[in-house]
């Protein structure tokens, strides 16, 4: 009762300020017919007050997310299904969801009679600009009166979940050099077989089962010998993030790391789906595996909450891959690099991996002076060339850089020291000269 009278409206407020006034008037000018009215304004929120905080509602609301995952920018469906288990009918309710600041305001709706033992169902829609997990929930429910005098407000405790993942963007298929590097004992491709000679074979290894024993190739080598298991051709590629908050410029959907994240998304789902077993690695501590079988959920939901950090550095990354490393394509997205980070990055090449770099020109996302943008041109040159000569494949990416487009440039052909030469020529001032 207490909590009903704290929640009078200010209809409700009005009503005892009114009988106030009447009661003293009556008093002072002897008119009962005054105080009659006086004590009827009173009554009429008090009884609404009893009403509202003695009915004893019981309510059930569960929630639902179509989709629970979606790009950035997609909107999704909530759907909020509330029910009145008891006989008694509510008033009106009004809902209102809690939302994180990035999924907008938060929606209110109007329900204006839940008769007993009735379903009902509400939906509202919710979009984000930014990447990212948010929690929706709990569902608020302010309950009146028929005449709007007294509100209580209760609330739910469950929570529902949104995941918000990187947009994909369409790749074009091209033939990438480091293609045929991966795992197995065999290729993915049809093999003629002649005859029980041909199955491959291995020495027997303690645990064995005696029934792969393959008794000809036994006799033949004077040991055990057992069939060999063969694990299918498997290519792999190794995609990596960089997450140096040093490497990256401009704030919001529009900065440079959005588009590296967006660009790693895309690159690691294009190439899942050509049947690469794909591993996701950032400078924020992301290491995961994922092959055609797993879905594209696992990268994306990984990519989802990725954030930049201050204390992540190239050596680091580097040593993080090297960690578990087998070899194959590898394909970076990095930020900004001094000489030094791309010397650092030298070492994946020394691996025997094929090594490709989307190296984004993160100056071009932030108006500088003439000289500021010329020192930072100098960096970026400087970093490029340390890559090329290095064997690295350097793909340069600038502000409002289309990923579909710049994907064939990853499958050039040219030799590494070409692609040297070529980017020596466009470092040539003006006026120097060059050969």
């Amino acid at each position: 009762m207490r909590n009903a009278l704290r929640g009078l409206t200010t209809r409700g407020r009005s009503f005892l300020a009114a009988a106030l006034a009447a009661g003293v008037c009556a008093l002072a000018l002897g008119e009962r017919d005054l105080l009659r009215v006086a004590i009827l304004l009173a009554a009429l929120p008090l009884a609404a007050a009893i009403y509202v905080g003695q009915a004893r509602y019981r309510l059930s609301c569960t929630r639902s997310i179509e989709p629970a995952r979606v790009p950035v920018g997609i909107p999704a469906r909530v759907m909020l299904r509330l029910s009145n288990l008891s006989r008694l009918p509510t008033g009106t309710l009004l809902l209102e969801d809690r939302l994180p600041y990035a999924l907008g305001n938060r929606p209110r709706l109007v329900l204006e009679r839940l008769t007993g033992q009735r379903v009902t169902t509400v939906a509202y829609t919710v979009r984000a600009e930014v990447r990212g997990k948010y929690e929706i929930g709990p569902l608020i429910v302010r309950m009146t009166d028929p005449f709007g005098l007294c509100e209580v407000t209760r609330s739910f405790t469950s929570v529902s979940h949104l995941t918000v993942v990187p947009q994909v963007v369409a790749l074009p298929n091209v033939r990438l050099a480091g293609e045929l590097l991966g795992s197995g004992d065999s290729r993915a491709r049809s093999v003629a077989v002649h005859g029980d000679d041909d199955v491959a074979t291995r020495e027997y290894r303690h645990g064995d089962d005696l029934r792969r024993v393959h008794w000809r190739s036994t006799a033949r080598m004077g040991e055990l010998m057992v069939r060999r298991e063969e694990q299918p051709w498997e290519s792999q590629a190794t995609v990596l993030l960089d997450t140096r908050r040093a490497g990256h410029r401009g704030e919001g959907p529009t900065a440079s790391f959005e588009w590296a994240v967006t660009a790693a998304a895309s690159i690691a789902v294009h190439l899942r789906h050509n049947g690469y077993r794909i591993r996701l690695v950032t400078g924020s501590g992301i290491d995961i595996d994922s092959t055609e079988r797993d879905g594209d959920g696992v990268l994306l939901d990984a990519l989802a909450d990725v954030r930049l950090s201050v204390h992540d550095t190239a050596p680091a990354l580097v040593e993080r891959v090297r960690r578990r490393s087998d070899g194959g394509l590898i394909i970076a997205v990095l930020g900004a690099l001094s000489v030094a980070e791309a010397e650092s990055l030298l070492a994946l090449r020394a691996a025997g991996s094929r090594c490709v770099a989307l190296l984004v020109d993160s100056a071009t996302w932030l108006a500088l002076g003439e000289a500021e943008q010329a020192q930072a041109a100098a960096n970026y040159e400087a970093a490029m060339l340390t890559l090329l000569r290095g064997g690295w494949r350097v793909v340069r990416v600038t502000h409002g850089a289309r990923l579909d487009a710049i994907w064939p440039m990853v499958a050039s052909r040219g030799s590494p020291g070409f692609a040297v030469r070529a980017a020596l020529a466009e470092t040539v001032a003006p006026g120097q000269g060059g050969r």
